[in-house]
């Protein structure tokens, strides 16, 4: 996928309603899944966080976003960024970096803990789709206009609320099929987590300001400051693939990453 393409968006419609379109399309795609395919644990665990969104959308039961349009086109544009690459491999075997090294290891090693399957596939969207996604729905005007900057960035702190409230649920719904290490460190995972995305959260921000003021450089300039964010995070997903325990790993090396000048 190109830096300027985007995905189909429903039109009109009640909040959360192109989100559910987006939720009935990895459904979709899961029930295409073999039961081998180890993509299928970052896959479960991703309709349960874009359910939580939805519901988020028209519910408000955590406190709501101030723009929920805003989050819908939103977070219907960073499913895209996931779901593009997901259909390309599984028609070609082929797929952008880095989601080609997550789905070449999830082919290559379908052994490994469930949990480091979701890890190594979080770390890929959150690190190089998010900002790309926020780059989709923010011009280039409203990031220099203060007021909307901070509205936009309150609705993406916001995020963390939503992504807080499915980790225990995700660590029932993985039980069963971590080694006995991954059951001690369950706590470190929740703590982790919750330490984790803001500090990606707050580096994907800064990722993002840099990719705007790329793209008023032109078409190239964006395309290489995205190469370039492409080539970062396909260097850190490899250190989590790397032998160890993942979360280790994240707690010495950091989960996001940062452009240069970010």
């Amino acid at each position: 996928m190109g830096v300027e393409e985007g995905v189909d968006r429903a039109a009109g419609g009640p909040e959360g309603s192109a989100v559910r379109d987006v939720l009935a399309r990895m459904e979709r795609l899961r029930l295409e899944l073999k039961p081998e395919d180890a993509r299928r644990h970052f896959h479960s665990v991703y309709m349960g966080t874009t359910r939580a969104f939805a519901t988020e959308l028209e519910t408000r039961r955590l406190g709501g976003f101030e723009d929920p349009d805003w989050v819908e086109r939103w977070d219907v544009e960073f499913a895209g960024l996931y779901l593009a690459p997901f259909e390309q491999w599984s028609a070609t075997g082929a797929a952008p970096e880095p989601w080609a090294k997550v789905f070449a290891t999830a082919r290559d090693r379908p052994g490994l803990q469930p949990l480091r399957h979701v890890l190594f596939a979080i770390n890929v969207h959150v690190n190089f789709d998010l900002s790309r996604a926020l780059l989709a729905v923010i011009t280039d005007p409203e990031f220099d206009d203060p007021e909307v900057l901070a509205r936009r960035n309150r609705d993406h702190v916001h995020s963390d609320k939503v992504l807080a409230s499915r980790v225990s649920a995700e660590d029932r719904a993985l039980e069963g099929r971590r080694t006995l290490t991954d059951r001690v460190l369950t706590p470190l995972n929740r703590r982790a987590t919750k330490r984790f995305l803001p500090e990606a959260r707050e580096k994907v921000w800064r990722n993002a300001i840099v990719l705007s003021r790329a793209r008023r450089a032109g078409p190239e300039a964006l395309q290489a400051k995205v190469d370039e964010l492409a080539v970062l995070c396909a260097a850190r997903v490899q250190d989590l693939i790397a032998p160890g325990q993942v979360l280790l790993n994240l707690a010495r090396r950091g989960f996001g990453v940062l452009l240069p000048e970010a």
